[in-house]
């Protein structure tokens, strides 16, 4: 299905340079905040204490949001868990204050809003758990690059997967430096999120590949710039449809999904955003860089002679 259809290639290469020196810059400034900042990790992986309340009615999680802020707690994750009568509450760690004293202090609070309210555990989250998480989060996330890679280098060409990993990995840590530098809450749904990008930036570079591979097999007489320049205008009208339909449910999340939703939500956002643009001006760009050649992509009899374009099978594999 395509809304529309542009019948004449728009030059992107013509720009690659210039978008590639702005990612560039952009990703350089990104690592610098990750360092100089850091991450301002979630009680998940920094440690804390877990409450597990019960109302004898549902709760609103807005007013027990409040009363828990107006005890100083800063960053409280409060959710609700299994029915609308359970909250979850994540509390940081304060010095000086104990675990137990925390869940005190807060079922007192709790209660003198809604007497209904009834802790049913209450548990502490060591750090030692947080660091596991932790590089349990890293390895998730070298695997999936990994995996990447090898089916990339499998399906094209070792260039291709290497320019999709640079891509991938440019959106991955530019999401990261964006909470790094308004120190947003980088927690396990945040992760979740950053992994789900990488798997949807890699889709789109899979599918405008596949759309350079099969114009070289079609049009003999063209350079490699405007083989990448028509599979890119070629297939815009399925980026729309399939961004934009993304990003509309992605946008209703961040804006009616509450806070327990919001910075995961903010994280596929940002990383939608990106996964298009490095897609077509850093995954293709690099790919072009590193040298990509119809030889490269067409063996046999096909790199051969001319396919007619008109054909209905001068794409078909062989």
């Amino acid at each position: 299905m395509e809304f529309f259809r542009i019948k004449r290639d728009i030059p992107f290469m013509r720009h690659a340079l210039a978008f590639n020196v702005v990612s560039l810059v952009t990703f350089l400034a990104a690592v610098f905040f990750l360092f100089s900042r850091g991450l301002h990790l979630s009680v998940e992986f920094t440690g804390g204490t877990l409450l597990e309340v019960t109302y004898s009615q549902p709760a609103d999680l807005t007013v027990v949001r409040e009363t828990v802020a107006k005890l100083g707690f800063e960053d409280v994750q409060v959710q609700n868990f299994g029915t609308s009568r359970d909250v979850l509450i994540r509390l940081p760690v304060r010095k000086g204050v104990s675990s137990a004293q925390q869940s005190n202090q807060v079922m007192a609070a709790l209660k003198a809003v809604d007497a209904g309210a009834t802790m049913r555990r209450a548990e502490f989250v060591g750090p030692q758990v947080g660091d596991e998480l932790a590089a349990d989060g890293l390895k998730a996330l070298a695997f999936v690059v990994i995996g990447i890679m090898i089916y990339l280098a499998v399906r094209f060409e070792w260039k291709f997967a290497v320019a999709a990993i640079i891509a991938n990995l440019h959106d991955v840590i530019i999401i990261m430096g964006f909470f790094a530098f308004f120190q947003w809450e980088f927690s396990l749904p945040v992760l979740a999120a950053v992994l789900a990008v990488l798997g949807y930036s890699v889709n789109e570079s899979v599918v405008i590949f596949d759309r350079i591979r099969e114009n070289f097999r079609r049009y003999r007489k063209m350079n490699t710039v405007e083989i990448i320049n028509n599979a890119i205008t070629s297939t815009i009208s399925r980026t729309i449809i399939t961004h934009g339909s993304t990003q509309m449910m992605v946008l209703s999340m961040l804006l009616f999904g509450g806070a327990t939703l919001h910075y995961f939500a903010l994280a596929l956002t940002i990383g939608i955003l990106f996964g298009i643009y490095s897609s077509v001006f850093v995954a293709a760009s690099v790919a072009m860089w590193l040298g990509i050649h119809r030889e490269d992509l067409v063996k046999g009899s096909a790199a051969k002679k001319d396919l007619d374009p008109n054909d209905p099978n001068a794409g078909a594999t062989v």
